[in-house]
């Protein structure tokens, strides 16, 4: 049963975090909890399409998650692969509109292909904009920005905040209105820096892949009793 929450937020980020420590518990290989971790996130879509929720951007492979084993990172490309054969005809007739946000060029081809067709198939849909942020990192991403507005010779005098944000990944995106943080950790890790300026934070002990809609409600009644002043009185 869907509660009548207001407000709620236009945009969530998610930090799926705890995927590794959810497997552990079980004393079952960390792939085990990656793909937990993934198969969770069709259930997590059907419950904020239920809110009405717009934009969803899931945090799902950092620029510093290269710095993890071989066997582990080997494992989360398998299963980003799996995931998108299996669940983007589902999402697509959900009327899921997926983008990804990040760099592409240390994925396999096969990978590239993958994510490039469900972008095109999904590229008119309206109902969700599913933005995965894979191999991306927010310091990255403001770099890769001023990379192209020197390229371009746009002059200093022209720079502001509205052109700078023309040049992010995220340009066509709103802002961030919600980020959450499963796993317990209490900090951001490098995701979404410039977007989530004035977002509101929400952090949960509770690992990624147990992160279910009742968790969801939480999240979204926080939010609701926030009071979103953006430097204001």
């Amino acid at each position: 049963m869907i509660e009548n929450i207001s407000p709620l937020p236009n945009h969530i980020a998610f930090i799926m975090d705890g995927n590794g420590r959810w497997a552990k518990k079980r004393k079952l290989p960390r792939k085990a909890g990656h793909k937990a971790g993934t198969q969770n996130i069709m259930a997590l879509l059907k419950t904020l399409g239920n809110y009405g929720i717009k934009y969803v951007t899931l945090y799902s492979f950092s620029t510093e998650n290269w710095n993890r084993p071989k066997e582990e990172i080997n494992a989360i490309l398998d299963i980003l692969g799996e995931s998108l054969e299996k669940e983007v005809p589902e999402l697509h007739k959900n009327g899921i509109r997926i983008c990804h946000i990040g760099h592409l060029e240390k994925l396999s081809e096969n990978t590239r292909d993958a994510i490039a067709k469900a972008i095109e198939l999904t590229k008119d849909n309206t109902a969700m904009a599913l933005n995965l942020a894979f191999d991306y990192g927010g310091r990255a991403e403001i770099v890769d920005a001023v990379k192209k507005i020197v390229s371009e010779k746009i002059p200093a005098q022209d720079i502001d905040e509205k052109l700078f944000n023309s040049y992010l990944y995220t340009s066509r995106l709103p802002e961030v209105d919600l980020v959450v943080r499963t796993g317990g950790d209490l900090r951001i890790s490098n995701f979404l820096l410039w977007q989530s300026a004035y977002s509101e934070l929400y952090f949960t002990d509770t690992l990624w892949p147990d992160f279910d809609a009742k968790e969801i409600q939480k999240a979204l009644i926080s939010f609701s009793h926030r009071e979103r002043r953006f430097g204001g009185v």
